[in-house]
């Protein structure tokens, strides 16, 4: 059966183990007018003194606030986007999104808080652009090609590459188990739904920020 074409990001969905996990964000800072939209869903990167990356989108991530990871990253990735809080300049009133829309310039003093999943132990389901075997699980794997997501509902369109890396190369993510939902479960079709714990981190030991 052929698995539904939908990517909507990394959906995290749990921990390693079977310890008590309770998907808790952490908060962290959006640069004021920063032009690169975030989606929920959306692999995440930090700026910092040591770099000058850009992000998906090729504008510089400002040092010590985030933005949506390049798919080339590999050393200032930390989680994924879960949505963001901060006073809208237009309505000022206090507002929420799934999503960050890019260009907000909030008043002086004020900031753009953004909450992300970040415990590098994190598991997370999401499809896979091309197809996966059961073969290919424990072997490294980055994200595919970036797509902005929805301003609809806010969500990520993001997906995994179709084709892990090779030997000795590394990846953003690792594969870890197939997903079990119904509707993308088809390991013999693109498309497929899988489960992945991010790779490369800012949060792991011996990761050195350049």
């Amino acid at each position: 059966m052929a698995n539904q074409d939908a990517p909507f990001g990394f959906r995290a969905i749990g921990g390693m183990g079977s310890g008590y996990e309770t998907q808790g964000t952490s908060k962290y800072q959006i640069a004021d007018n920063s032009t690169s939209a975030i989606y929920q869903g959306d692999l995440c990167m930090m700026g910092n003194s040591a770099s000058s990356a850009t992000d998906a989108n090729g504008v510089a991530v400002a040092v010590g606030f985030i933005s949506v990871a390049a798919v080339t990253e590999d050393t200032l990735n930390f989680g994924v986007f879960n949505g963001c809080f901060y006073n809208d300049p237009t309505t000022l009133k206090p507002t929420w999104k799934n999503y960050y829309p890019g260009a907000i310039n909030v008043a002086t003093g004020e900031l753009i808080n953004a909450y992300c999943y970040d415990n590098p132990q994190q598991l997370y389901e999401v499809q896979a652009s091309g197809s996966l075997a059961q073969t290919d699980m424990g072997n490294l794997i980055d994200t595919n090609t970036y797509v902005a997501g929805s301003t609809i509902n806010g969500h990520s369109k993001e997906e995994l590459a179709s084709a892990v890396t090779g030997s000795g190369a590394t990846a953003q993510w690792r594969l870890i188990r197939g997903s079990e939902d119904p509707a993308n479960s088809d390991k013999s079709a693109a498309n497929s739904n899988w489960v992945v714990r991010l790779n490369e981190s800012i949060y792991y030991a011996g990761v050195v920020l350049t």
